[in-house]
């Protein structure tokens, strides 16, 4: 392929023009195991290092020349079995595309204008670590924002900027901006980050997949679904607020009204109580209160919960019915619909379901959102959590724009944000509130440095631009989320030579901001996995190679909180404590609870502290992950971007035809955040009053250069923060 070629004399001009003898004692290639490499072309064994529960385990086939060719889901794997999404099967599309960012580069023009100086590394990482030390000298260290996150979910590229931050005693970070609300409402309820192991769903007798379009974004939760169908002849039931490609597959599709979960939730409940479906037996020994809650439910029937929901009467009995009366009911809760600002009542609303029915004494049965706990790592020597500081301020990520322009809240009071290192991530089109954002990252005074892959949105508004490896190029230790293993990704190719892994920078700045001596500076990657898996009593990297993962899932007893659940009493909370309860990511003392925490409910209920519609602004949006990109990677592969189309506006004919709107009319929404222009797409089977931007595409690829995410609030989402992006009421009209 022609821009192979032009990577190869690209690389070798580069080489020629770099000052700096790169230690690749920091990142040798490791075979995952001897055998691996007696051929010119072999497999290589790894892990898909992007933002997704699935952690797939992949095999790589090295040609000779060593370069990738087929990537394809590692069969021996038993979550991946053999089956990975249709983006990273392409990786070698990705990872020899020619616009791959391959020099350090200074801006010389005004910000966003594209006018740059290729620059050594040397010159680069010393202009980064003056401008830190000119901030610090300004303001104090906490001028300096060191900002990343899951860009890559590799444990040591990813988390090795903490302990930067904290031997600086930079402002902190606060990761909220994916997982909170569902993590906090999961852990209300159980008291601990695990479940059922996720490969039971294959043994299911009912799967219920709620608020995840899994054949998007979580295709072996699709695979071990309909493997229960297959062979058991399982239902599928798909809960969800529009007519997806999981709708698609469903035995039975619930269609909701965006925030309206607990609702539905609440009226399964009832009618167990009401019709017998209820495990008393079980309640009286593994939850807090359930005649409370029976007492709490008898108003919550399916008529209050179809007004609410949009579902008919019928649609909720069927459900209740169907869960209520298949003691083997999978309840797979996604992270979808608990980006609403009453998210994480309605996660543990859902999750309740399984406690009520007393579903998680089988095998099969139980609710599943997130296995975090159950891995373990020590990653304090990773972190520099020995030298972290309680009083330095948390800076919400959320919020980027709000502390860019000086809002006082959200700076917690302290000194402005005047310099940043920005690591695994693209906030100026990710983050919520774009217009704040994007007027925050052009100010004069702010320097950013920015290590990327590509010249991403937030790169091209950088002072210095550093080009990244990507996963196959250096090695790293994974755990997944969203199954029940811990992962060795190694290094399989040689990188460019003018790339240099996340490790490496924050290395360099180390040495220049006279920290290297702390400890956990100087180790290589390799160093690093063996420490972490050493200090969690996981073997060796030596004994992972040759393995490839660890199974780390509990046993049955455990998994299914059959010993009980996570609180000291061992007793699910039906009515959890939502301003000091426990949460996986729970904000520091010096930023406390966060949002309308005061107006969550006792029980679980419909709370409306979402963006409910009024007269001017009649629609819900909701702005739904793409299949094809995984949020703003893979939008700039030319197939992913082929497939996807452009950015587009899915409408309900009904709400089309009231306003006079054709297929690929251009529309405008906007609410009091701005206002984007947008295809219109008419989807049959679309909720009318619902409207859904599927995919985060860049914004200049939108009509006015402005994303979705204009539309979208930093508001703090209660009670531990969040961003609520699928919680907007905004206006439609023609443009």
């Amino acid at each position: 392929m022609p821009f192979v070629n032009y990577l190869d004399v690209r690389h070798f001009a580069l080489l020629a023009i770099s000052h700096m003898q790169y230690r690749k004692s920091m990142n040798v290639a490791t075979p995952i195991s001897a055998k691996a490499v007696t051929d010119a072309n072999r497999v290589g064994h790894t892990v898909c290092p992007h933002d997704c529960p699935s952690a797939c385990a992949l095999e790589v086939d090295i040609n000779a020349d060593g370069r990738i060719g087929r990537v394809r889901g590692a069969n021996a794997n038993t979550y991946t079995a053999g089956v990975i999404c249709a983006k990273v099967a392409r990786y070698s599309e990705r990872i020899y595309h020619p616009g791959r960012l391959l020099t350090p580069k200074r801006r010389k023009g005004a910000k966003g204008a594209g006018d740059w100086q290729e620059i050594g590394w040397d010159d680069a990482l010393d202009e980064i670590a003056n401008a830190f030390i000119k901030a610090e000298a300004a303001h104090g260290a906490e001028a300096v924002w060191p900002y990343f996150y899951a860009g890559t979910m590799g444990q040591v590229q990813r988390d090795s900027i903490e302990r930067l931050r904290h031997a600086k005693k930079y402002s902190g970070f606060f990761g909220s901006i994916c997982t909170n609300m569902a993590w906090t409402g999961y852990v209300m309820g159980t008291g601990a980050l695990r479940g059922p192991d996720p490969r039971e769903m294959a043994k299911a007798d009912v799967v219920v997949i709620w608020g995840t379009n899994a054949v998007a974004t979580q295709v072996n939760v699709m695979a071990h679904a309909v493997k229960a169908r297959k062979e058991r002849g399982a239902k599928i039931v798909v809960v969800d607020i529009y007519d997806n490609p999981t709708m698609k597959q469903a035995d039975m599709k619930l269609v909701v009204r965006p925030g309206t979960d607990a609702a539905l939730a609440c009226a399964v409940m009832h009618i167990a109580f009401r019709d017998g479906y209820a495990d008393r037996a079980y309640m009286a020994k593994f939850a807090d209160d359930p005649a409370g809650l029976e007492a709490h439910l008898a108003s919550k029937t399916p008529q209050w919960a179809a007004d609410i929901t949009g579902l008919s009467v019928e649609e909720i009995e069927a459900f209740a019915r169907l869960v209520g009366t298949t003691k083997k009911s999978f309840f797979r809760l996604g992270y979808g619909f608990a980006r609403q600002r009453n998210g994480a009542v309605a996660m543990h609303a859902a999750l309740s379901i399984a406690t009520v029915l007393g579903s998680w004494q089988y095998e099969g049965g139980g609710a599943f959102h997130n296995n975090g706990d159950i891995f373990r790592l020590n990653k304090a020597e990773l972190m520099g959590t020995a030298y972290a500081d309680p009083n330095v301020r948390q800076l919400d990520q959320s919020q980027v724009g709000r502390i860019l322009t000086g809002d006082t809240e959200a700076l917690r009071g302290g000194g402005p944000v005047t310099a940043m290192l920005i690591q695994n991530t693209n906030p100026a089109n990710v983050c919520p509130e774009q217009r704040l954002v994007s007027q925050g990252f052009h100010r004069e005074d702010l320097f950013i440095a920015v290590h990327e892959q590509f010249m991403t949105e937030t790169a091209e508004i950088a002072d210095i631009v550093l080009p990244a490896t990507m996963f196959l190029e250096h090695d790293d230790l994974y755990r997944a989320g969203g199954q029940n293993h811990i992962l060795l990704g190694p290094k399989l190719v040689e990188p460019p030579e003018t790339v240099r892994t996340n490790l490496f920078v924050i290395e360099e700045l180390a040495k220049r901001l006279g920290v290297d001596h702390m400890t956990g500076f100087g180790l290589s990657e390799r160093e690093h996995v063996e420490t972490i898996l050493q200090a969690s009593g996981w073997g060796s990297f030596d004994n992972l190679a040759e393995e490839k993962w660890i199974d780390a899932q509990p046993e049955f007893e455990v998994a299914h909180y059959l010993q009980g659940f996570g609180y000291g009493d061992g007793k699910f909370r039906f009515s959890p404590d939502w301003q000091n309860g426990p949460s996986p990511n729970k904000p520091p003392k010096n930023v406390g609870v966060m949002g309308p925490a005061d107006a969550f409910p006792k029980f679980p209920d419909q709370v409306d502290v979402i963006e409910t519609v009024d007269a001017e602004h009649p629609f819900r949006l909701a702005t739904s992950p793409a299949r094809n990109f995984l949020n703003s990677t893979f939008a700039e592969t030319k197939t992913s971007v082929q497939k996807e189309g452009r950015p587009e506006l899915m409408i309900s004919p009904v709400d089309a035809l009231r306003l006079d709107i054709a297929e690929g009319d251009v529309v405008q929404i906007g609410n009091a955040r701005g206002d984007v222009r947008i295809h219109a797409k008419i989807v049959e089977g679309s909720r009318p009053g619902v409207l859904i931007a599927e995919g985060l595409w860049p914004n200049k690829a939108h009509l006015d250069g402005e994303g979705i995410n204009v539309l979208t609030g930093a508001d703090a989402v209660a009670p531990y923060g969040g961003a609520a992006f699928h919680d907007n009421k905004v206006w439609l009209k023609k443009a």
